[in-house]
């Protein structure tokens, strides 16, 4: 918790919610006439579960008079565990939720199926007028939630914005050398071999590293100049749609030309050598350090580094630009923020209170409880200002993660809401804010996979297949990008062995699911 919150005493935390009355707050009609507890096992990022103690959630029951009394064990460090335990005991309280290491929403819609919670459609048709106005104006998302029998078994978290990702170079080091900022990947090649050659940093030694990255989906992210893909959403090796069909980024051809050019790039040292090894920590030592060039990363952590060194390294200037120009002339992003996160929560079977809690859940999709999920509590957190949220200067100044400051009083917690990005911009600096906005203009962001609802018949062929070809297609990746194997010389073993392994009959259900689920706009 940061200082800015411990420094909020119990008594001072109650007078400000006492004295804390938004314009909305006497309007709000309550869900109960009297207090009425629901019980919730809520464990998440691995360490905390919901408590009944936050200040977001104090105000959330004295608004509906709906009181959430948390029943998981902080026991685990594991919210997977934790999610796995519960259901095995077959003993559920009156809502499940969270989030867990691979998500969720395959969970809640498997286990909605085989009983254990209560289909929505009905109630939120019925009770819930805010999730049905926000389904009905995103039909994608409700189509991406729902069973494949059509029923939606769980609430999700609903990130806001588009990119969370792109480009970065470091200007000072391309106006040092007379460089413009690469447009096609002959020009990337030509920049990335003036960052190894040129001496852009000045300390008269050959150190400089030309591209890096911190994790595996943006080592191989060069790939997109070829017109490949390195996934078809914002999770690391994900199916993709081409024209209305599911297949997989690592089987067409374009990755295959796009996985031997970067290899031929990573033998003659334009990419880090350790770029698979390095880690999480590359961006901090490597920029820290004055040796990296450009890299693919998060728009909001990497613009910061701007502030962080520029009063130690004279004229540093890493900035985004926008993605380069494919071989075809294509210019995209395929890196966005997800439509949609597979955590949230659903309404146990066993639960005799359904009514009041799908409106209790609907209630975070209101005005006031979306602001409350994503700001906190008015007052303590955070401002009206023109009839907008406003942090806090001090919460955004204490040296303290925003997000995770907010966590402590009960915000941002991956409940079932709606993410307003607002919220990050506040707190996200210039250089961030421009390049988004660049990539916004650019209007190249590829569509988003956002997954399918297998049956049991089509989960049973998935489950036998696809856990091993992703394995091998992921050794395989590494193995033609570090220089072992040649991808030219091996394709069309490499395709075989797809085949024998049961590619085909994956992407065929997949395929089944994905028209079901989306109907005409899956054709």
């Amino acid at each position: 918790m940061s200082a800015f919150l411990k420094s909020v005493s119990k008594l001072t935390l109650l007078a400000a919610l006492a004295m804390t009355v938004p314009s909305w707050a006497q309007e709000a009609p309550k869900i109960s006439e009297e207090p009425l507890e629901l019980t919730i096992h809520f464990h998440f990022r691995d360490k905390y579960v919901y408590t009944q103690d936050w200040p977001v959630e104090q105000k959330a029951a004295e608004l509906t008079n709906i009181h959430v009394r948390n029943v998981a064990s902080l026991a685990t460090t594991s919210s997977r565990d934790a999610f796995n335990l519960l259901i095995a005991s077959g003993n559920l309280p009156d809502i499940v939720g969270g989030d867990a290491s691979g998500g969720l929403k395959d969970d809640f819609i498997r286990y909605g199926l085989e009983g254990a919670f209560v289909p929505l459609n009905d109630l939120i048709e019925e009770h819930a007028p805010n999730l049905k106005a926000f389904f009905d104006s995103h039909p994608a998302i409700r189509a991406s939630i729902s069973g494949p029998d059509g029923n939606l078994y769980y609430i999700p978290y609903v990130p806001d914005g588009k990119f969370s990702r792109g480009w970065f170079i470091r200007q000072d080091w391309l106006d040092k050398l007379g460089l413009d900022q690469p447009e096609t990947p002959e020009e990337v090649y030509e920049v990335l071999k003036a960052f190894r050659d040129q001496d852009p940093n000045g300390n008269g030694q050959k150190d400089e590293v030309p591209y890096f990255a911190r994790d595996v989906v943006d080592a191989v992210r060069l790939i997109n100049l070829w017109d490949a893909r390195v996934s078809g959403s914002e999770r690391y090796g994900d199916f993709a749609t081409y024209d209305g069909e599911v297949r997989h980024p690592w089987a067409e051809e374009n990755y295959k030309i796009g996985m031997s050019n970067i290899a031929q790039w990573y033998k003659e040292g334009l990419i880090d050598k350790e770029i698979i090894t390095r880690g999480s920590r590359s961006r901090e030592f490597l920029l820290g350090n004055n040796l990296g060039g450009m890299m693919h990363d998060w728009f909001a952590s990497t613009a910061t580094y701007n502030d962080a060194l520029r009063p130690t390294i004279e004229g540093f200037n890493f900035i985004p630009m926008l993605p380069p120009k494919t071989v075809s002339g294509d210019r995209f992003e395929d890196a966005r923020r997800q439509q949609v996160q597979p955590a949230g929560w659903a309404i146990s079977v066993t639960n005799e209170h359904p009514i009041e809690t799908i409106k209790y859940f609907d209630f975070w999709f209101s005005e006031q409880g979306r602001i409350m999920s994503n700001f906190g509590v008015e007052g303590l957190t955070y401002d009206m200002v023109d009839g907008k949220p406003q942090f806090k200067q001090e919460l955004l100044t204490n040296g303290e993660p925003v997000n995770a400051q907010l966590w402590a009083v009960g915000a941002q917690v991956p409940r079932g809401y709606w993410m307003d990005y607002e919220y990050e911009r506040q707190w996200t600096n210039q250089i961030a804010l421009d390049g988004i906005a660049k990539y916004e203009a650019c209007d190249c962001l590829k569509e988003e996979f956002l997954g399918v609802a297998l049956n049991a018949e089509e989960k049973a062929i998935y489950d036998r297949y696809w856990p091993s070809l992703l394995t091998y297609m992921t050794e395989m990746q590494q193995t033609w990008l570090l220089g072992a194997q040649d991808v030219d010389a091996g394709w069309d073993a490499y395709k075989q062995r797809l085949a024998e392994m049961g590619y085909d009959q994956v992407i065929e259900v997949m395929n089944t699911a994905y028209a079901r689920q989306y109907g005409a706009a899956a054709q």
